[in-house]
């Protein structure tokens, strides 16, 4: 890694113990947002999106993808032009100034840290639904031990670990698609029921407001560009990945979506959390409920463990630059891995079953879409503002593109529920705040390190 560029102000930020290890290849990162995805992730919010749209799930799935691909390019361009640990909070830092890059980084916390805390909770309720003795709590702390020892143990123990977590999942899918495809040819089907709904819900504000629910499920891309200081080549890899995570996700859920209603076309459930058990139990029974489960809790275990992987890794870039803490930007000097900022993840994450899962999922995709808003905008500002790049092919791709993926973006944050919108708009007004406390009524800039390759 080229050393970054230290200014005497700044050189006792960065030494030899915050270097993180480059040791990522393009399979390995491709991997990582996948598992980060969690193919099954489209059982998590099944219910949820299910009855609010009246069975319109994958028509709600179209929407975000179209949403997701045009941002998906706008982090692609980023990384190219800053290939350093931060994610949103680096590139609008890099932008639009400190000040702005701080409130994108602090909305982009907001998902990060509620991720893990979803799989937790999503790993209680399905185990739970299986061994009803055994409280959700219980399985949920046993799983926040063993991601924390794993991701202070290191990166390359995560990747090795997300292939064994994959292939279940892949061996799961396939199965599932099969019994779906017979459950299907044996009863009179409409083919288009899953995209048009039963007519129990109208409108299509429903549609958008559960595909803003879904922004949730396509954080993988996102969480890919969080490793560009561990990856061996970041600007060739970290952007295909990313495009690679992105359109395989996306197309993935919709189809998996549309087998799950129209093997069983309900729009209402018993216990909207765990709906996908009822799926589960149509197309194959007990034995096919029990896979599920296991499937989909090593999937939900694999997400905790790259998501809190990448939240830490936000949370030590900001430390290092000196907008929280600088003990967050260290690293263990063994295992060179951000140990305190693991530390703090699990502990919050142990608040898991006091919130909701609806809840959870509208401020996971609160804070989602305001930082891949600022994204968006970067690409305008850096490439358009900065770099002055002109022509047909620059407009298109370092204008247009990233402006509709604004838009897109805008259009599904204006449609979370109230409830998300105002919890958002408070968590933001507290980054404000602390802003205000760390620049002294923003009368100076927070700290920065500018980085080059």
């Amino acid at each position: 890694m080229t050393e970054p560029t230290k200014h005497p102000a700044e050189h006792r930020l960065m030494s030899p113990d915050t270097e993180l290890k480059r040791a990522l290849g393009l399979p390995a990162l491709a991997l990582f947002g996948l598992v980060y995805l969690v193919p099954l992730t489209v059982f998590t919010t099944y219910g949820i999106v299910t009855e609010q749209t009246g069975g319109r799930l994958p028509t709600s799935y179209v929407f975000t993808l179209a949403a997701m691909i045009f941002t998906a390019f706008s982090y692609s361009a980023m990384v190219r032009a800053y290939p350093v640990s931060g994610s949103a909070y680096t590139y609008t830092s890099r932008s639009f100034g400190g000040h702005a890059g701080f409130l994108a980084g602090w909305s982009l916390l907001l998902d990060y840290l509620f991720l893990p805390m979803i799989n937790y909770l999503v790993i209680g309720i399905y185990l739970n639904a299986q061994f009803p003795a055994v409280p959700i709590g219980v399985f949920a702390l046993v799983a926040i031990v063993l991601v924390t020892v794993l991701n202070v143990v290191g990166i390359t123990t995560i990747a090795n670990v997300n292939v064994a977590i994959i292939a279940a999942q892949a061996v799961f899918i396939v199965l599932f698609v099969a019994l779906a495809i017979k459950t299907i040819s044996g009863q009179p089907v409409d083919l288009l029921a899953p995209f048009t709904g039963d007519g129990s819900v109208a409108g299509l504000g429903p549609v958008l407001g559960g595909a803003a629910v879904l922004a949730l499920s396509f954080l993988g891309f996102d969480a890919v560009s969080t490793l560009a200081e561990e990856a061996k080549d970041p600007r060739r890899d970290i952007p295909r990945a990313i495009i690679m995570v992105t359109l395989g996700g996306g197309i993935l859920f919709i189809i998996l979506s549309w087998l799950a209603q129209a093997a069983l076309p309900a729009t209402t459930f018993d216990d909207v959390d765990s709906a996908a058990l009822d799926v589960m139990a149509k197309v194959g029974g007990q034995l096919m409920s029990t896979f599920f489960v296991a499937a989909y809790v090593a999937g939900a275990f694999g997400s905790a463990l790259t998501s809190q992987a990448s939240v830490t890794r936000i949370m030590y870039a900001m430390g290092r630059d000196g907008v929280f803490p600088r003990a967050l930007g260290s690293l263990h000097p063994r295992f060179r891995t951000p140990v305190l900022a693991i530390a703090i993840v699990s502990v919050v994450s142990l608040a898991a079953e006091l919130i909701s899962l609806t809840t959870l999922a509208n401020l996971i995709s609160f804070g989602a879409l305001v930082a891949f808003s600022a994204v968006n905008l970067s690409v305008v500002r850096h490439y358009i503002g900065k770099k002055r790049l002109r022509g047909g092919r620059a407009v298109v791709r370092y204008l247009v593109m990233p402006l509709v993926g604004f838009a897109l973006t805008l259009w599904l944050w204006t449609s979370l529920s109230s409830t998300a919108l105002w919890s958002g708009l408070i968590w933001f007004g507290l980054g404000v705040i602390w802003l205000a406390v760390l620049t002294k009524g923003f009368r100076r800039p927070p700290p920065t390190v500018e980085f080059t390759e």
